[in-house]
């Protein structure tokens, strides 16, 4: 069958003509759910662990600092520059190094490093995802090349979900170089479909909603 030939039983499929100007497409429809912040955090904290992710919801900053600190257990970690970290003490731990600027330093620190810890811009309740905002308060690298991941993240910052998302940040490119979604710890299935964790990122991740 020759190329026009194909292309016309396309056009007469869609009930169009050749040389039709094409229709704007429809208006996005966006649906944001009322859901309370009780089930947000019920929601998140469920879909994360169902992924064999760990949650732990802070009562305070200081819960906060204390659960990150038994994750750590000592072992050495490496912080981003987010503002979260700070109000909860996470930086002044004395195995976190924090307020790297340098990329090479950076890199190195987080190749060395067992824990990696960030804030998180947003979260999305119905999935259990992470919304990471590449900035120079967050390197994407800490949430990514350490084995153990640790994030935070402020209750007010749990949205409904991908829709409630796109009508904060419609146009997420001219906010920001990089927009990543994580949910879960990273994990992969070879062809014969077993699953293994940590193979192209963290196989360890700990979400604190503050």
């Amino acid at each position: 069958m020759s190329r026009e030939s194909l292309l016309h039983k396309v056009r007469t499929a869609l009930g169009r003509n050749a040389g039709q100007p094409v229709e704007e497409p429809p208006p996005v429809r966006l649906i944001i759910p009322e859901v309370d912040i009780e089930a947000r955090i019920q929601s998140f904290r469920t879909r994360i662990e169902a992924l064999a992710g760990k949650t732990h919801r802070a009562a305070s900053a200081e819960d906060a600092r204390d659960y990150v600190s038994s994750v750590i257990a000592g072992r050495g970690a490496v912080a981003s520059n987010a503002a979260i970290l700070q109000q909860c003490g996470i930086t002044s731990l004395p195995e976190v190094k924090a307020g790297i600027t340098d990329r090479d330093g950076l890199r190195t620190l987080c190749s060395t490093a067992a824990c990696g810890i960030t804030g998180a811009d947003y979260a999305l309740a119905d999935t259990g995802t992470l919304v990471m905002l590449s900035s120079p308060q967050e390197a994407r690298l800490i949430s990514l090349l350490p084995p153990v991941y640790i994030a935070l993240v402020g209750r007010e910052r749990l949205l409904t979900g991908l829709d409630e998302l796109l009508t904060i940040l419609p146009r997420p490119a001219e906010q920001t170089s990089s927009m990543v979604l994580i949910t879960g710890p990273s994990r992969t299935a070879d062809i014969e479909q077993i699953l293994v964790r940590g193979v192209h990122g963290p196989g360890e991740i700990h979400v604190v909603v503050v």
